[in-house]
């Protein structure tokens, strides 16, 4: 490689870098979605935009990005993260209570979508196979525009959004048929179907089998030893090589990475490390989409939008319209209510990253003429441009129809009950969670030993395994809505991170945490503690009652004293005052 194509491909990846660190936060200061941000970015340092001018300016290279194919293939790898990502987050038990919505309404959306596009295409002049092409690749919506804006609007889980994600599910999982349907139809151009045929599609279920086979008999014992390892570069290189290499064996049958990261991820949900890995993944995912939309804006041909401009936004108008007409009628057919069924449409009526897949690789097997495909593509990314816009619109919709009682309707993980939160699960929060668990209270276990994980599993019991010193973290177990959280480890530094977190991210949730003596107790009570436990105090009052109790002293005076003693300590361990035979004192920080 030359100096300059070493220098071209650094200022690829210092502009990128300087998009994501200055043009995000200023649309988030603006209250607007960062990808409007990364998909105005691609477009004005392109090749359609600052690119067409290096004629006449040529220091306008070094603020261009001049390697776009590069590019492009890199950012494949955000759809990838993606639906790994979405993977985590259901279970094969949920996708199938959800196989209604996934298999019904989604796979009717594909089908009646796809033939509305190809009738609306044959009357304007298309053979039967290039229409049926373009209508599948149209028919599909943007996974990666439109799930980041329902989590960012916390509509992932309202009736619409459920609806919005079961028909990006189908939607993605039929891409991989799709492809080999064009490969095989472009290796079979000229001849008459035969039974055959439909062997070509044998790799590709051989390879889904193998990688749920291999991802149920592999990940959960890897997982575990990464784990006891005790290594957070580890766990990050593990965790992205069960995305890169689920992607990989998925590709190397047929199917699209993101389809076997997708499968990885479901295997994933189902084990103890389901937390830990999502945060893990979280930042690679954040930036790898985040140059996605920068090249899809890079593909933005502004020389064809400037010829026909009537033609394309013509072409935009007419596939919003049929995309959001027939999800509409979809869905008031499977129960939404009007303004649900609309706000699902607006999600769902743009075009998608997967148009680009399908019809570049009809292009080059012949089936669909290049110019055409480009001014489809440009058309295409047009509506994919007014995705934000149209979920904003959506969210109003929503807005609407919450504020109409007749309209709301309960869902399951909405209502679900808050869960305390036990961070550690050793004896003590063992003892602790079986307390909570007698008396009818749900709980969510943190721990980072796989032994202890792993046998409370077979239990039944909800523990997991993570770093819970990280507020992101925290965050995924439920912090948000827990109603309290009980610290049970034994190492004070670990504590201190613990508490220190949760109390940065909710200032007034009762934080009750496991000292050793005195000095421990009070040094928590300084980090925002509502409630320290030191096992010496606790000791010494047990004793004490059980000495009392022996010599005569009525239970009933006794308990009462025992309590004002308690009392007594807490007041002084809180005020930081010391305490007679509690231990080492420690001083303030």
């Amino acid at each position: 490689m030359t100096a300059d194509g070493a220098a071209g491909n650094y200022t690829d990846i210092v502009l990128f870098l300087a998009t994501a660190g200055v043009a995000v936060p200023i649309f988030h200061r603006w209250k607007l979605s960062p990808i409007l941000g990364f998909l105005g970015a691609g477009v004005i340092l392109g090749p359609f935009g600052l690119g067409a001018l290096q004629g006449e300016l040529p220091w306008l290279r070094y603020l261009t990005i001049g390697n776009s194919a590069a590019m492009a293939q890199l950012a494949e790898f955000g759809v990838v993260f993606l639906l790994f990502a979405i993977g985590l987050e259901l279970s094969w038990e949920r996708l199938w209570t959800m196989r209604r919505l996934v298999f019904g309404l989604g796979g009717l959306q594909v089908a009646v979508c796809t033939a509305a596009i190809a009738a609306a295409a044959m009357l304007l002049g298309q053979d039967p196979v290039a229409a049926v092409l373009l209508g599948s690749a149209l028919a599909l919506s943007s996974t990666a525009i439109v799930l980041p804006l329902l989590a960012e609007q916390k509509r992932q889980f309202s009736r619409p959004g459920r609806a919005a994600f079961a028909v990006l599910l189908l939607q993605d999982l039929a891409v991989a048929p799709l492809l080999v349907t064009i490969a095989v139809m472009g290796g079979q151009r000229g001849t008459a179907f035969s039974p055959g045929q439909l062997l070509a599609f044998a790799p590709a279920v051989l390879g889904l089998v193998v990688l749920i086979v291999l991802g149920r008999l592999v990940l959960r014992p890897m997982m575990r030893s990464v784990a006891r390892a005790d290594s957070e570069e580890l766990f990050v290189a593990a965790s992205l090589l069960v995305v890169l290499g689920a992607g990989l064996v998925a590709a190397m049958s047929g199917l699209s990475m993101a389809l076997g990261a997708f499968v990885a991820g479901l295997l994933l949900a189902e084990t103890e490390y389901r937390k830990q890995v999502e945060k893990t993944v979280e930042p690679f995912k954040g930036l790898l989409l985040g140059l996605f939309f920068v090249s899809i804006g890079i593909g933005l041909d502004l020389s064809l939008l400037a010829a026909r401009p009537l033609l394309i936004v013509g072409l935009m108008v007419g596939l919003l319209a049929i995309n959001g007409a027939v999800v509409f009628a979809l869905g008031r057919l499977f129960g939404l209510g009007a303004r649900a069924a609309a706000e699902a449409a607006l999600l769902l009526a743009a075009g998608g990253e997967f148009a680009f897949v399908l019809l570049h690789a009809a292009v080059r097997e012949g089936l669909l003429d290049g110019p055409l495909v480009q001014t489809i593509l440009v058309s295409s990314t047009l509506s994919m441009f007014c995705i934000p816009l149209l979920a904003a619109a959506g969210a109003a919709v929503g807005r609407a129809r919450s504020r109409s009682p007749r309209h709301v309707l309960p869902d399951a993980d909405t209502v679900a009950r808050p869960r305390v939160l036990v961070v550690g699960y050793g004896r003590v929060g063992r003892l602790v969670a079986d307390m909570l668990t007698r008396h009818g209270i749900p709980w969510t276990a943190v721990e980072r030993v796989p032994k202890l994980i792993e046998a409370a599993r077979r239990e039944g019991h909800d523990v997991f395994f993570g770093d819970a010193s990280r507020g992101e973290l925290l965050q995924r177990f439920g912090l948000d809505s827990a109603p309290a959280v009980v610290v049970t480890m034994d190492s004070l530094e670990a504590t201190e991170e613990v508490v220190a977190a949760a109390r940065a991210l909710q200032p007034a949730l009762p934080i009750l945490a496991r000292a050793r003596d005195a000095a421990e107790a009070q040094r928590l009570y300084e980090l925002g503690v509502t409630e320290a436990v030191p096992e010496t105090i606790e000791a010494s009052l047990q004793l004490s009652e059980a000495l009392l109790a022996r010599l005569g002293i009525p239970m009933e005076r006794l308990a009462a004293s025992i309590h004002q003693r308690r009392d007594e300590f807490r007041r002084k361990l809180a005020a930081g005052d010391a305490v007679h035979g509690g231990g080492r004192r420690l001083r303030r920080r």
